[in-house]
């Protein structure tokens, strides 16, 4: 048995270096300083698989480098790796903090004892009369046992490079845990990705922490809101697991942490102990590396991940960071656009968000983590950061959109108006000018979804959106009121009846209250008349409805004028119409209509579209069935040819062109027009939709009775 005694000084570069002065090495190097390793990890065997191959007997001479970001786990795999490579084969372990150059070259030297340096040549080292990274690796190589030695947290590269502590030895294989993701820190090394978990297996780690204390769906709805981040399952699970008093069960857990404006406060209570490790709280683990992004001259990184933060942890494309320029008077906030790149640039290097692949080039950044970012974002900088957001979103969605097929950047765009709307409620800093540029967003985006035809997603923003700024704005405010006529729309054309109408005639009571009792109507007054007239339209009250449009058409020629397109959108909805006196009084005014909005919008206006569509409705209707064909023809062919053939209200027209054909015995052609209606509507909508029954109520008619004449379909079909 040899005795090594080894006495490390503080290196000169220390405060309190001098040749007397013991440096604190640390405790061990032959075990991981980092507690308990998990008992199980959680779909990590084809990474582990890989790496024991890499301290199978007589491996060597590899370096293996472990990136991800801050809390998805690398140590806790160097740990697995480790305990294998001692354990089952034998290895000897070497365990280094790599953290910052003090702790490196204490623990480096540590190794070199470990290895037989004596204390001449530690000295040596120490007083710079040797290189103490040639020392470290020379005993490496000569060791008498292969090894693996683990390099942790090295997430500052250039400690490694500057010193020359990183190398290769056929004795042994060196594993390297790192958030810096840029290849050229590692040219001879193995990157290998750590990530998140999927969704199954982390809630299986909820599982392992916490038994007994929920289902499996319980946990995966939890593991969902903490974006299946290992360290974030840990807490959470050590939280559940050690609670005494009055413990929670998953579910509690899962409503409180979804009620809580600042969900990092309750995810970090499962830390145990009195004194945390940043790295091994989410509050803290992230700030390291922003830290290190400042302390290295890009504080602009700090500012554009603050931004971020603004938004939502979906794919955001690359496109709208292209004008995600910051100028306030703020100096600290400054993000000028020539520096964007830059700051980009070294959030990718330090696995702070990432990159993906795909026809719209996107990054996406941890929900857990942008969270933590904006409850430490100074306060006096949340407006200016709020206000870009808004406006480079603003930029991205029409304000005036055109109707058709879905464009697909408002399905990247929808998840970050709607974060954006929660971040202006929660931040108190924020001004009204910033909320209501906000609320604009949400406003242009459930606007384009209405007119892609996408109803459900445009139901659902509206109504989020609404209860949000009406929060911050109040309930009167005029963006509010905007946003709740989009939800009856939105409820109306997904055949709501009862509950549209219900909406609407709130709204306009509202509406009318604000104006006064003798005050003239308001545009957002007249469209919500027009608006209501539709579902009561078709819950058996037209008589109403024909009102409420004739005062909507009224209203509008006064103040926009006969000819402006919103007064002949509502006199177009005077032709659409079931049959009744109504529509009998109503109808001899649609060709005349038809052609005025040809003369005064042009043929391919939407609005001019509308018209000819509803004059064949009320065509039908009226029993003028051979014009009605004709008319319902011409409709079809001009939906398609402006929207496509997967537009609903262009479905609207094949199914009403389907009627009229029954009706002229065109038995053939109308069941196959209706065949045609109800593929689209089961691919599209699903069986249960109540379009997609109605069509298959009418196809059962026209097969059981093909020459009794099926009644027109509501338009709420469409």
């Amino acid at each position: 048995m040899t005795e090594h005694h080894h006495h490390h000084h503080a290196p000169k570069t220390t405060p309190a270096s001098s040749p007397d002065t013991p440096w604190p090495g640390p405790d061990s190097v032959r075990r991981p300083p980092v507690g308990r390793a998990p008992a199980i990890l959680r779909d990590r065997d084809e990474l582990i698989g890989r790496l024991k191959e890499a301290v199978a007997e007589g491996a060597g001479g590899t370096v293996f480098v472990l990136h991800g970001l801050g809390g998805c786990g690398k140590t806790a795999v160097a740990c697995a790796l480790f305990d294998h490579a001692t354990g089952e084969r034998g290895r000897l372990g070497l365990w280094v903090n790599a953290s910052d150059q003090a702790s490196l070259r204490a623990g480096m030297l540590a190794v070199a004892a470990d290895r037989g340096a004596g204390d001449g040549e530690l000295m040596a080292a120490h007083n710079g009369l040797r290189a103490a990274a040639d020392l470290v690796w020379d005993h490496l190589d000569r060791s008498d046992r292969p090894w693996l030695l683990v390099l942790d947290n090295a997430d500052d590269p250039a400690v490694l490079r500057d010193g020359g502590w990183l190398r290769t030895s056929p004795r042994g294989t060196v594993l390297v845990t790192t958030r810096q993701a840029a290849g050229h820190w590692w040219p001879a090394a193995e990157l290998l990705y750590v990530g998140v978990l999927p969704r199954a297996e982390a809630a299986q780690v909820l599982c392992d922490l916490a038994p007994g204390t929920g289902s499996a769906e319980d946990a995966a709805a939890i593991a969902d809101r903490l974006g299946r981040l290992p360290l974030a399952l840990t807490l959470a699970g050590g939280f559940l697991a050690h609670q005494v008093i009055a413990p929670w069960t998953m579910a509690e857990y899962g409503r409180r942490l979804a009620e809580r404006p600042d969900p990092i406060e309750l995810i970090d209570q499962g830390a145990t102990g009195p004194d945390h490790d940043a790295r091994h709280l989410v509050s803290g683990t992230w700030q390291l590396s922003l830290t290190s992004l400042a302390e290295r001259g890009l504080p602009e990184a700090v500012t554009l991940l603050r931004l971020l933060a603004c938004w939502s942890d979906a794919p955001l494309p690359l496109s709208l960071l292209a004008d995600a320029r910051l100028s306030p008077t703020t100096p600290a906030l400054s993000l000028p656009a020539d520096r964007v790149e830059r700051a980009l640039r070294g959030l990718l290097d330090r696995s702070l968000t990432e990159l993906l692949p795909g026809g719209l080039r996107s990054v996406r950044t941890h929900g857990v983590l942008l969270d933590s970012v904006a409850r430490t974002t100074p306060p006096g900088e949340r407006d200016a950061l709020a206000a870009t957001a808004a406006r480079v979103l603003l930029q991205a969605l029409p304000a005036a959109p055109e109707r058709g097929l879905r464009d697909p950047r408002l399905t990247a765009l929808a998840p970050h108006v709607m974060a954006l709307l929660r971040r202006v409620t929660t931040w108190p800093e924020i001004t009204e000018a910033t909320a209501e540029s906000a609320a604009v967003c949400a406003l242009r985006l459930v606007t384009a979804e209405h007119r892609s035809g996408d109803y459900a997603s445009a139901l659902a923003g509206a109504e989020q959106a609404t209860a949000l700024v009406r929060r911050r704005l109040g309930p009167d405010h005029i963006l509010v009121l905007r946003l709740r006529q989009r939800t009856g729309k939105a409820a109306d054309r997904l055949g709501h009846l009862e509950k549209a109408a219900r909406l609407h005639r709130e709204l306009l009571a509202d509406l009318e209250r604000i104006s006064g009792p003798n005050s003239p109507d308001t545009l957002d007054t007249l469209t919500t008349c027009l608006h209501l007239s539709r579902p009561l339209t078709w819950l058996g009250r037209p008589a109403e409805a024909v009102d409420l449009m004739h005062r909507a058409a009224a209203g509008r020629a006064a103040l926009l004028g006969p000819w402006h397109p919103l007064t002949l959108e509502a006199r177009a909805c005077l032709l659409e119409l079931p049959p009744g006196p109504e529509v009998e009084r109503e109808a001899p005014a649609g060709p005349s209509l038809v052609a005025d909005c040809r003369r005064e919008l042009g043929e391919d206006h939407p609005v001019t579209l509308a018209a000819g569509l509803n004059c064949a409705v009320a065509l039908f209707n009226t029993a003028r069935h051979r014009e009605a064909l004709t008319a319902a023809r011409r409709a079809l062919a001009a939906h398609e040819r402006r929207f496509g053939p997967d537009y609903p209200i262009t479905q609207a027209a094949r199914s009403l062109l389907s009627n009229v054909l029954h009706a002229t015995g065109a038995y053939p052609e109308a069941i196959e027009e209706a065949e045609t209606v109800r593929e689209w509507r089961e691919r599209v909508l699903g069986p249960d939709h109540p379009w997609t029954v109605a069509i298959h109520e009418k196809l059962t008619r026209y097969h059981r009775s093909p020459r009794k004449a099926a009644p027109p379909p509501p338009r709420t079909e469409s």
